[in-house]
């Protein structure tokens, strides 16, 4: 059995958010233009540095795209935003989702906690599933 949960509503909020970013800043920079008597001197590079700032901050959105969690009998993988992280599941104490929390996490036997932000509560049933599965495997891996 393999457990793999991303985020779902959080991944179509943020392409459609770096989609409109990307657009706004390109409307932005083709608007620049140089006034025939002011002190605003817009040239081509201007523009293109507008547009190219709309491209960072989109991609910069796009970062939060890349949680996962991937489990099977060895254990689990989690990718959070910049992280990469394999943990056993003998390390793993328990599989969290609090009522009222954004995410699941993983206790460890060390009492740290480790976030799952690939497991989202906004994901409803894709999230429960998720948590369900990645229980039923740490109880396997300690039969």
């Amino acid at each position: 059995m393999t457990v793999l949960s991303r985020p779902h509503r959080l991944t179509r909020m943020c392409w459609g958010l770096a989609v409109f970013v990307v657009a706004i800043f390109a409307t932005i920079g083709a608007g620049l233009r140089s006034a025939p008597e002011g002190d605003a001197q817009f040239q081509l590079a201007d523009q293109i540095a507008m547009t190219l700032l709309g491209v960072v901050i989109g991609g910069a959105a796009l970062l939060l795209t890349r949680p996962r969690v991937v489990a099977d009998a060895e254990g689990v993988r989690v990718r959070n935003v910049l992280g990469f992280t394999h943990f056993p599941w003998a390390v793993v104490a328990a599989v969290r989702f609090e009522d009222g929390a954004s995410w699941a996490s993983l206790e460890l036997q060390d009492d740290d906690n480790v976030a799952l932000l690939a497991v989202q509560s906004n994901d409803g049933d894709r999230a429960v599933d998720a948590v369900l599965g990645l229980r039923r495997l740490l109880h396997a891996s300690r039969a």
